[in-house]
């Protein structure tokens, strides 16, 4: 069972996840501090998207708990019961966190700005002049103010990725994941990303980093868990855990990508 501390803005306890006859996930449990870049690295297939799926509440969970910001998530206990939350509340939940993808999701009939400030004007009901001016801080903070009419067919890879990203901010979220947002661009866009997340870790953001990106984990990270076949297999700080990895699984991992 895991440690858990009011200063923890994840814990997983035990989680569990199948998908027919595979356990994506198996009795993993995670505490991951307010202000932490926790990356997660792994062979595909070792459970690290299913488990950000699972905090998001993208995938439901068939055993343990998790909680996010003090508050169990997808479920009401009353009594000894628990009882599953709606959708709306599921939708209430969600806004603790915001999710990159490897793949940008972009709204191609809108705008960059209009993507951006989409989520604040139908969901949260802003006043549009205030969400607007954040949205334009938001495209300065990623470097493509420029970009602001444009639609995303007309931008780069990184540069929607960097959109993404922007458009997730805006959301204001307490916790940033980030599910392999550089391993559908190609080699030269990816330090561009790279950049608005080191930019991200070095303001206190809490973000949960799937990567593949062992340079930026060492980097960045305050914490690097290594997953395979559904269970966190070592962890540890990045010069621990990336350079001197105690587990073979591990050392044969980390061998293999950096051929």
């Amino acid at each position: 069972m895991i440690n858990a501390s009011d200063k923890d803005i994840v814990v997983a306890a035990n989680v569990t996840k199948q998908f027919g006859s595979l356990k994506a996930l198996n009795d993993v449990s995670l505490a991951i501090p307010f202000g932490a870049v926790q990356c997660i690295i792994g062979p595909s297939g070792s459970g690290k998207s299913t488990l950000l799926r699972c905090i998001n509440q993208l995938e439901k969970i068939d055993g343990g708990a998790i909680w996010v910001d003090g508050e169990l998530i997808g479920y009401r206990r009353v009594g000894d019961e628990l009882h599953e939350l709606s959708d709306a509340e599921i939708a209430r939940q969600r806004l603790t966190t915001g999710m990159v993808f490897q793949r940008f999701n972009l709204f191609n009939h809108m705008t960059v700005l209009q993507n951006i400030i989409e989520g604040p004007l139908t969901v949260m009901k802003r006043p549009r002049r205030e969400i607007v001016a954040e949205g334009m801080a938001l495209l300065e903070r990623v470097g493509l103010a420029e970009k602001r009419d444009s639609y995303p067919i007309e931008l780069s890879g990184g540069q929607q990725q960097r959109i993404a990203i922007a458009r997730a901010l805006a959301m204001k979220p307490k916790l940033m994941l980030f599910d392999e947002p550089t391993s559908a661009l190609d080699p030269e866009l990816v330090g561009e990303v790279l950049a608005v997340m080191r930019d991200l870790a070095a303001s206190g953001m809490t973000m949960i980093v799937v990567t593949h990106e062992l340079g930026f984990a060492r980097e960045v990270a305050s914490d690097v868990v290594f997953m395979d076949k559904g269970e966190i297999v070592e962890r540890g700080a990045p010069d621990a855990v990336l350079v001197a990895p105690q587990h073979a699984r591990t050392r044969d991992f980390i061998a293999a990508v950096l051929k």
